[in-house]
């Protein structure tokens, strides 16, 4: 396994340098530029800061510059975020991103897996239909529907509950605090909790259907311990494929949900990045989410070998 791991390492190398050389070049098709304002500078000036970030040079040397620095884990600095480096923002951000993104996950995998698995073991009796309900629901509305939502019941209007106060904080982060954590996670959670769920019921009402899981119920095997030994490895499989890009994009950062939330997550860093054209900036987070993408696919490929012993990476 250990040697299938360093040559998909190894493969997986041409596939980043792909996806910074696209990036590099939409960047620089997209009209604007990074020092582009209405309030127009002297020629002597905005030369001098081209020239400070080598943008005076064609592209394919921007380019080539790039790549060097690249090489030796040297993001750049931030165009538009003075006296910081891309490498200081991302660490600034990232935690923040990767606190949130892993709650949702943690969240939706433990409910989804639940509500799934109760799903395919009431097949077409009322607890699945309702289930299917409730995935359906959550699929379907977006999370820029669901945050105002949540955020008018819980913060505007303070939900009273048996004369509990109920109401939340609408924004900010507050060094992630509980209580500011609370709406953004279900936010994340709830269209996750949904696919999962969904995921599970299919490939769990294929397991149960399969001939070793009724040779194990015909061997007199009690029915929890034929679901948690038989069925349940077996209906994660599909699962594991879904959680390497999901992980990922909830690691890197909601867009939309950072942005509503006001929280200080990577996925913000991104937008203000576009906005500006700070190339550096948008760059080192294509960067990181396509390492994240690439690691956690194959951290799910070795997975299958634990939980399908068919699954072998030997040679």
């Amino acid at each position: 396994m250990l040697s299938y791991a360093i040559r998909r390492f190894l493969g997986a190398l041409p596939t980043l340098f792909i996806i910074v050389t696209f990036a590099f070049f939409m960047m620089r098709l997209a009209p604007g530029g990074p020092f582009d304002s209405n309030r127009h500078l002297p020629p002597e000036i905005e030369h001098n800061i081209e020239a400070a970030y080598n943008l005076d040079k064609p592209v394919y040397e921007q380019y080539l510059i790039y790549l060097g620095k690249l090489a030796r884990f040297d993001l750049g600095p931030s165009y538009k975020t003075k006296d910081f480096t891309v490498a200081e923002l991302i660490g600034e951000g990232l935690p923040v991103s990767a606190r949130l993104g892993l709650s949702a996950m943690v969240i939706a995998i433990a409910f989804g897996v639940a509500l799934g698995t109760a799903a395919a073991l009431n097949q077409n009796h009322s607890g699945d239909y309702g289930i299917m309900v409730f995935a359906m629901v959550g699929i379907t509305i977006p999370t820029f529907v669901t945050a105002p939502i949540l955020t008018l019941i819980f913060g505007v209007y303070g939900l009273q509950l048996f004369g509990f106060d109920l109401s939340l904080p609408v924004g900010g982060w507050n060094g992630g605090a509980l209580r500011n954590m609370i709406l953004p996670v279900i936010v994340l959670a709830l269209p996750q909790l949904a696919i999962i769920a969904r995921l599970v019921r299919g490939s769990t009402i294929e397991v149960l259907r399969s001939n070793y899981v009724l040779t194990a119920k015909a061997k007199g095997l009690p029915a929890y311990l034929v679901i948690l030994r038989h069925v349940m490895p077996a209906s994660l499989l599909p699962l594991v494929s879904y959680l390497g890009p999901a992980v990922a994009s909830l690691l890197t950062g909601s867009l939309v949900v950072e942005q509503i939330f006001g929280i200080p997550g990577i996925g913000r860093y991104f937008i203000q990045a576009a906005l500006n054209r700070d190339y550096t900036l948008m760059l080192g987070v294509v960067i990181v989410y396509a390492a994240f993408v690439i690691a956690l696919n194959l951290v799910a490929d070795l997975l299958y070998a634990v939980l399908d012993p068919r699954v072998s990476y030997k040679r």
